[in-house]
């Protein structure tokens, strides 16, 4: 049975919302409290930006576009850099700050570029047979977060398969059981239960990993009853900012993508409505009122991509209900202690489903495109855009930023429609393909 698509402008009974709310916030809450953890900073601060930045992204957006803002990973090794390591953020994490603000005000230009110039330039320079590769990646260069999270035994096949990480048989088991539990889930259970697999999943790994002794729960109530986030200025320094900014175009790549991909999910062109430009200078807003008052960058949220394309509920009351929960949470010890306190093979389980449904996304955008691999071009881009992304390669921008993963295969796919597309325009190839409405 087809199950009930909950589309965006949906508002679910407030018995099922709290819980699809949950389910939204548990799965992003692993890998955005990794950052501060990272940087040394307090969680709390992060939880409350995270959620007045997704409310911000649902009102600039008019709630047509569902997506939750998390912690950026763009920005972890620029940022370590700055501050020489997370025992230094007491001094120098201000001037990452300053380098955070810069960021979102360069994403917030890029958005003002789009709504200027319109997105027609990427259909010419992101075709499908590339833009669907690169969707791709970005579940496929975050399996390996999953992995290394999880605690399960992998090895770096680059390095003549060196074992990294042998396992314990404790990790396993708790991963293996919540992995189970959302696979199964998501096709056997039926009615409410069908929509919240990935919650029930986290639910049922968080006891396992209890049973074996892997959650302490000694720490739940070490921070008091009520907490408040700890709120820093910002310093701006040329140098520090020199260091961190360009990784704004590793946000900006990750934003367009997963507008695409989201688009796919939910059968709409975000692109095109509520605009490209809408959800971008969310992101670029979020990011600066974050800087100036002392957390980190916000990005659209791969995980929550993943939920919405297993659970089929697409509403923006779900994920502005996430949101609040996570303003509240910032505020209440107990509850953010616990959800702290779910351990890694239980997120790298449910991450490891998720970021294969945003890989398989990617594998969808070119089947619905009916990409045809038998015209060389298109065999071209993807299998340029895929190797890139994947081999390890990369360019080193300056002598503290190198361009490599996601966003250097999109820049050389982007390189590579720029060259189709000046071919075409001076007729140098066999199979010309301009988009429609360019022709």
């Amino acid at each position: 049975m087809q199950r009930k698509i909950i589309q965006v402008e949906e508002r679910p009974p407030l018995a099922q919302g709290i819980p699809l709310s949950f389910q939204h916030l548990f799965a992003m809450f692993g890998a955005s409290i990794l950052v501060p953890l990272l940087f040394g900073i307090q969680p709390g601060i992060v939880l409350l930006m995270n959620g007045i930045g997704t409310l911000i992204y649902i009102l600039i957006t008019k709630g047509k576009a569902p997506a939750y803002l998390g912690s950026s990973f763009a920005l972890i090794s620029p940022v370590l850099l700055v501050m020489g390591g997370s025992q230094n953020a007491a001094t120098k994490f201000p001037l990452a700050l300053g380098g955070f603000v810069v960021v979102g005000a360069i994403i917030t230009i890029v958005a003002l570029i789009i709504w200027a110039f319109g997105t027609k330039w990427i259909d010419i320079i992101l075709p499908p047979a590339a833009m669907g590769p690169i969707v791709a990646l970005i579940g496929l260069t975050l399996a390996g977060t999953a992995a290394s999270e999880s605690k399960i035994p992998i090895m770096d096949t680059f390095a003549g398969n060196k074992v990294i990480y042998g396992g314990d048989w404790k990790n396993v088991t708790v991963f293996l059981i919540t992995l189970l539990v959302a696979v199964f889930g998501s096709i056997m259970f039926r009615k409410f239960f069908a929509v919240i697999p990935i919650l029930i999943a986290i639910v049922v790994g968080y006891i396992s990993a209890c049973c074996f002794g892997l959650v302490d729960l000694s720490k739940i109530m070490s921070n008091g009853v009520f907490i408040a986030p700890n709120f820093q200025l910002p310093r701006f320094d040329l140098g520090a900012i020199a260091i961190i900014a360009p990784a704004a175009l590793v946000i900006v790549t990750e934003h367009i993508g997963h507008q695409v991909v989201t688009s796919k999910i939910v059968g709409r062109d975000l692109i095109k409505d509520p605009g490209l430009h809408r959800t971008m200078i969310s992101d670029g807003i979020s990011t600066m009122l974050s800087g100036f008052v002392g957390s980190v960058p916000t990005t659209t949220y791969g995980e929550n991509i993943g939920v919405m394309a297993i659970t089929k509920v697409y509403s923006v009351w779900v994920i502005g209900g996430a949101a609040v929960i996570s303003i509240i949470i910032a505020f209440f010890g107990p509850v953010s202690n616990i959800i702290s306190s779910i351990p890694g093979p239980v997120i790298g389980g449910v991450c490891f489903m998720l970021y294969g449904m945003i890989a398989a996304s990617g594998l969808r955008l070119l089947v619905e495109a009916k990409v045809d691999y038998s015209r060389s071009r298109n065999l071209a881009l993807t299998s340029v855009v895929f190797v890139t992304g994947l081999s390890g390669a990369f360019i080193p921008l300056s002598k503290n930023f190198l361009l490599s993963g996601l966003t250097l295969a999109t820049v050389v796919g982007m390189l590579l429609g720029l060259a189709f597309y000046a071919a075409d325009k001076l007729k140098l190839t066999n199979d010309r393909d301009e988009p429609e409405e360019i022709k």
